[in-house]
This record gives C-alpha cells, sequence and structure tokens, in this order.
C-alpha cells in the first residue's frame, strides 16, 4: 500500500496532453464576452493509460469537471460514494463538491477531461446529472466526439485570441450537447430500428404534403392514439400534430425563399386547403404572415 501511495500521481503520463488557460485571460475576456461567458472552458486535458493517476479534493474546486472514459477503468467517489467508472462512460462533477478518483492500478484508464465554469455551466451540469444515474453516465463511442474534442484542443494550441477562443468555446456546447443529448448526437449513424417516434418523424418527413390523422400516426407506431400522443410529447415537447404543423412551417419558409410559389400554391402543397388558415399557422409560429416572411428575408439578403 505505501508503495502505491508513493506511485499516485496527478499527471506526468507518458502522451499526455494538457493546457491550463490563465487566469488573466478568464478575468478580462472569458468572463466579459457575450459568447463566452455562458460556459467557457478552463482547463483541458487528455491522459492516456495514466497508470496511478490519483487526485483527491476535499472542498472541490470552484470548476465543474467532465470526465470522459474511453478505455481502461478507474474509480471516483463524490460525497463519499464510490463509482467503478469503465469504457464509454463519462462523469460530471459540480463545482465546489468534494471528490477524489483514481486510475486503475491492472487496467489504467484513458481519459479525456474539461473543467468548465460560466453563468450558465451549473445548469447544463444539473441538466447532465438529472439525465444519468450516479453521476455517470453511458455513452456509446463516436470518434466525432473525439474530434471535437481535438478541434477544441489544437485551436487552443494555437493562442488565445478573441476569435479563437469565441470558437472553441462554441465548439464546446456541441461537446456538451453530444453528451447530454446522445440520442441525437448519434442518430444518422446509430438510429434504433424500433425508435417508433423517430420512424414516426421520418413518416411526417415523407407525408409532409398530405393530411395524415392522429390516428393513422399512431395506428403506424402500433399505439393507442393516447399512448402514442403522450410518448411522442414526452420524447418531443409537442403533441404529434403540432410537430407534423412544425415540419409544414419548416418546409413553407423553403418555399418562400428559394422558389416564387403564391402563398395558396404552396398551401395545397403541403396539404392545407385553405390558403387563410395556413397563413394563421404561419404567422403564429414565425411571427410573421408569409408574405411578410417573404420580403423580409428577400430583402435581408440582396
Amino acid at each position: 500500500m505505501e508503495r502505491t501511495r508513493s506511485l499516485r500521481k496527478r499527471q506526468g503520463f507518458e502522451g499526455q496532453k494538457l493546457i491550463v488557460l490563465p487566469k488573466k485571460i478568464m478575468t478580462e475576456f472569458l468572463t466579459k464576452d457575450p459568447i463566452t461567458r455562458q460556459t467557457y472552458i478552463t482547463d483541458i486535458g487528455h491522459y492516456p493509460k495514466a497508470k496511478f493517476h490519483y487526485v483527491e479534493r476535499p472542498g472541490g474546486i470552484s470548476q465543474h469537471i467532465i470526465i470522459y472514459c474511453v478505455e481502461g477503468r478507474g474509480w471516483i467517489e463524490i460525497d463519499k460514494k464510490r463509482m467503478e467508472i469503465g469504457p464509454s462512460q463519462f462523469i460530471a462533477i459540480p463545482a465546489n463538491v468534494a471528490h477524489k478518483y483514481a486510475a486503475n492500478e491492472k487496467d489504467p484508464w484513458t481519459i479525456y477531461w474539461i473543467h468548465f465554469k460560466g453563468e450558465i455551466a451549473a445548469y447544463i451540469v444539473e441538466l447532465i446529472l438529472q439525465n444519468s444515474k450516479n453521476y455517470q453516465p453511458e455513452l456509446a463511442y463516436n470518434e466525432n466526439r473525439i474530434k471535437l474534442f481535438a478541434d477544441i484542443y489544437a485551436n487552443l494550441e494555437k493562442g488565445y485570441s478573441q476569435d479563437n477562443l469565441r470558437y472553441v468555446n462554441m465548439i464546446f456546447y456541441h461537446f456538451l450537447s453530444s453528451l447530454l443529448y446522445e440520442d441525437k448526437f448519434n442518430y444518422i449513424e446509430n438510429r434504433k430500428e424500433g425508435d417508433v417516434i423517430a420512424l414516426t418523424i421520418e413518416l411526417m418527413q415523407k407525408k409532409i404534403h398530405t393530411i395524415v390523422s392522429l390516428q393513422e400516426f399512431a395506428d403506424f407506431a402500433k399505439l393507442s392514439v393516447s399512448h402514442f400522443s403522450a410518448v411522442f410529447r414526452e420524447k418531443t415537447g409537442y403533441s404529434p400534430i403540432e410537430y407534423f404543423n412544425h415540419l409544414k412551417i419548416q418546409k413553407a419558409c423553403q418555399y418562400l425563399l428559394l422558389t416564387n410559389m403564391t402563398v395558396k400554391e404552396m398551401a395545397i402543397s403541403l396539404g392545407v386547403d385553405d390558403q387563410y388558415y395556413f397563413s394563421r399557422m404561419f404567422s403564429k409560429l414565425m411571427g410573421y404572415s408569409p408574405v411578410e416572411y417573404r420580403k423580409r428575408n428577400k430583402s435581408a439578403s440582396q
């Protein structure tokens, strides 16, 4: 045990990468810029096969922490609750919370980690924790997520120009969204065949030029109308018909900007016989009538 303690180290691993942003950069720019002050990176690193890695912070730190394990194993203790960590798992540690963690001695982890702060950083961490169990969400490995991290790191190596700092922290939002909304991040590559809501939305896109009833959508999903509606709203935040209408309006915006179709023509094309009803529906969602929308956006692009 004494030998293990003597070998414990916080950093100094072969192949490691580590950047700590200067305090001056944070106080003079990151905390004041309207884009970066919302959420910004303070430290970032990659520790490959981090044998004897060990960190203990009895009082926590002022930053929030994300640790993403891609191979090997380790453990983490948060508020005296210990958890084992393996490949494709990540940890979110809120700021100012006591914690300690270490790599497994026989199979040390390879981790990507980021410390961050900002006006909405605590809210983002809370969202992550609400969607996870015991601070420890599972992730499917996705090379695109690693590329986001690599892009952030590579650009930080170039220096701390204002444009560079805005760029990397805007990418960081995407990285965080890949952790928080993994199903959406992996949707194109790994869509589940049994995801009836995703399949229904695909059907909506195919049937966007027609009228489809709620009953038809429920029949397609092989669910009762009430159950289908409840599941759909839980997944999307909207009722099925409301969502379908949003897709129709999205298509209408494209028609208004890219074609010379009249409002009546596009309403009929989208399965709405009453052009006045269509105009009201469009205005309610977009804040402008179709004619006003076309005029405002076409003049803006000239």
